[in-house]
């Protein structure tokens, strides 16, 4: 099926138990080669020209399009907008999948090391689920975690993000060179008018982690009316380093480093983590 319109889209797929979307298919494809998924019919959101794009709300919101791309998100007025999710796309994989891959598709698939996630996590970022007759709004969190998540005859429409306006970062470690999937990565914004840390790590478990009592505790450490030269020096370096392992230790418990076999693995996995916050935390606070 190849509905012309969203309104066509949300009809079909209430019209068709069992259907799925499918814009970019680099994550279906994957899961149905694999013999994962067998769906009963595609719905292509190829021709609804809307999906495919992102304008500004007022109240400082950016409504961004679920067949957004993430080659668009990496353009530079999409970059100046969102930073962080830009860095997202542009090491979510090689051209050929950037070019087609979207980012409600990567919503959607949920899957643990989708780099857009951690982004929208921290950012605080919502999806709306559109059904005939009306729609609602989720938070990310809350679809990714199962507390609310997509239901039968819905379909994901639109990403919200809120506008900092403030300096945010994102990270990832593949264990390779090159674009691949992420083995941990971090994403971190600043939000200066609450005075706040907001930070999620992506690709150490099912779902992005938000360590909150390091955020808290970080954002108690810095400077927030640093100006000019002062605000290199904005957090005292041992702050940041103790931030990188607080995050680190919340993300990857001692319990993982218990046992046989796999300590080694998640001690590589903490100090890697710990390392990516701390770098973020620094970069954000340039």
């Amino acid at each position: 099926m190849l509905p012309a319109s969203l309104d066509e889209a949300v009809e079909a797929l209430a019209a068709t138990p069992g259907a799925v979307p499918v814009a970019g298919a680099t994550d279906l494809m994957e899961a149905v080669n694999a013999g994962r998924l067998r769906p009963a019919a595609l719905i292509g959101l190829g021709r609804i020209t809307e999906l495919r794009g992102w304008r500004y709300e007022d109240g400082g919101t950016a409504v961004l399009g679920a067949g957004l791309t993430f080659a668009r998100m990496d353009r530079p007025d999409f970059a100046a907008l969102i930073p962080a999710l830009a860095d997202a796309a542009r090491t979510a994989g090689p051209p050929q999948i950037r070019n087609v891959g979207t980012l409600g598709g990567n919503v959607a698939t949920a899957a643990p090391g989708g780099d857009t996630l951690p982004v929208l996590a921290a950012l605080e970022a919502a999806v709306t689920l559109a059904r005939p007759g009306g729609s609602r709004e989720v938070p990310v969190s809350h679809l990714l975690t199962g507390l609310d998540p997509v239901r039968p005859g819905e379909l994901l429409t639109w990403v919200r993000v809120p506008l900092l306006h403030a300096p945010q970062v994102f990270l990832k470690s593949t264990g390779r060179n090159g674009p691949s999937r992420a083995t941990a990565s971090v994403a971190l914004v600043l939000d200066p008018a609450r005075r706040a840390v907001r930070c999620a790590v992506g690709a150490v478990a099912p779902v992005p982690l938000r360590p909150l009592e390091a955020e808290a505790w970080v954002a108690g450490c810095i400077d927030w009316d640093a100006r000019g030269d002062q605000a290199a020096d904005a957090i005292d370096p041992a702050a940041a380093a103790a931030f990188g392992e607080y995050v680190a230790a919340a993300c990857v418990p001692d319990a993982a480093l218990e046992g046989e076999g796999a300590p080694a693995a998640a001690a590589r996995l903490r100090r890697t983590v710990s390392v990516l916050a701390r770098r973020a935390l620094g970069r954000a606070l340039k």
